[in-house]
């Protein structure tokens, strides 16, 4: 295969994942505010209700990124409590509780979990950064060896989380 056509193929497979698509996106004040209280947090896993992504820090608090890019941060049993009862029932929040407790006791290593999933990479907050794509956002979460993107997409109401 000529270097043409491999370069080629390699922009076809690259471009949905390109951020060069993204254009950077200023954070409000608020998106500010949660901001500077997660840097220096690990993120230890994650789980997807309703139109968020909640990511649960190794400080206790749980990270809340919604579909169109505003975040909360709250004390994980606090958040988890306050999740919409039309999303998630009693065992459903009792699962999660568990879960986090067990992420938070023994790292991204837990075993049994049930609603969240662990982080597969260790990542110290070092940088958030907010893009977007018409309708789109990305956060991305990133430390000097891994990253982290909160995918969200506002027409099809899904998010999705990558972690690299």
């Amino acid at each position: 295969m000529s270097a043409t056509k491999l370069a080629l193929v390699y922009l076809i497979i690259r471009m949905p994942n390109d951020s060069s698509e993204w254009s950077p996106l200023e954070t409000t004040t608020h998106q500010e505010h949660v901001i500077k209280h997660v840097v220096g947090a690990t993120v230890l896993g994650w789980f997807i209700a309703g139109e968020a992504a909640h990511l649960l820090l190794d400080i206790g608090f749980l990270w809340t990124i919604y579909l169109d890019g505003a975040m909360n941060l709250l004390p994980q049993g606090v958040a988890i409590s306050e999740l919409d009862a039309d999303e998630l029932n009693g065992a459903d929040k009792a699962a999660l509780a568990f879960d986090a407790e067990l992420l938070l006791n023994e790292g991204r290593e837990a075993g049994g979990l049930e609603r969240f999933t662990a982080a597969p990479v260790d990542c110290l907050i070092a940088a958030v950064e907010l893009f977007a794509r018409e309708s789109d956002k990305r956060l991305v979460v990133q430390d000097a060896a891994a990253r982290i993107e909160i995918t969200c997409r506002l027409e099809e109401a899904e998010i999705s989380v990558l972690a690299t």
